[in-house]
């Protein structure tokens, strides 16, 4: 008999490749029968303008907060990426979603009665018997598509944040939100690294 489950969950991350900033992973949970057409536009943040994320994502706060559904995205900072490695903070940041959501309880439900859609190469942690990792699965399935859109908008208003303090007014944060521009580089090559950078991924940078 197949087992028929209540929920589905989806999983991404975003900021995986960045100089500086947090890495974000975001979990989004739906029910089965979750109507699609209540939140359109939904797919690969890569492939959606900034605008249509944000507009996703605050319809996505409205449903949260009308109980239809759940998301968590997590921040793990650059210094934990340095300390520990990014396979391990992705995996911690995971943990810590599934389980705010859990302890929300907007939904209530157990590992067997969900089906965890991940995706490339991410894995749920072993109690979640039923999933699935997909290779391009924000494309390809609406609900990491979902968990895609809000770990980027988390990620990415962090970083507008940031790049609006004076400490960081050099880097240009809100424009390129960490990611190796060749403005970005030179900022580090001239006024070397902050709290927010990611050390070990700033090498082959050569300080001036």
């Amino acid at each position: 008999m197949t087992q028929e489950y209540k929920y589905i969950i989806g999983i991404d991350e975003a900021g995986r490749g960045p100089l500086a900033g947090p890495v974000s992973v975001g979990v989004a949970i739906v029910p089965v029968d979750f109507d699609w057409e209540t939140l359109p536009g939904v797919g690969d943040s890569k492939a959606l303008s900034e605008k249509k994320r944000e507009t996703i994502f605050l319809r996505a706060l409205e449903l949260q907060q009308a109980g239809q559904i759940d998301y968590a995205a997590i921040l793990v900072s650059a210094n934990v990426i340095d300390s520990r490695g990014i396979v391990i903070a992705v995996k911690e940041a995971m943990m810590a979603a599934l389980q705010e959501i859990k302890n929300r309880t907007i939904f209530s439900y157990t590992a067997d009665t969900v089906l965890v859609k991940l995706d490339g190469g991410l894995v749920a942690p072993p109690e979640y018997t039923a999933q699935e990792t997909i290779i391009k699965g924000d494309s390809k399935e609406k609900v990491i598509g979902l968990a895609s859109i809000m770990a980027k908008v988390t990620r990415d208003r962090y970083m507008v944040e940031k790049g609006g303090q004076v400490e960081f007014s050099e880097y240009g944060f809100q424009v390129h939100k960490g990611y190796a521009t060749k403005a970005h580089r030179a900022a580090i090559a001239e006024f070397g690294f902050t709290p927010e950078h990611r050390v070990s991924y700033c090498k082959n940078i050569k300080m001036l």
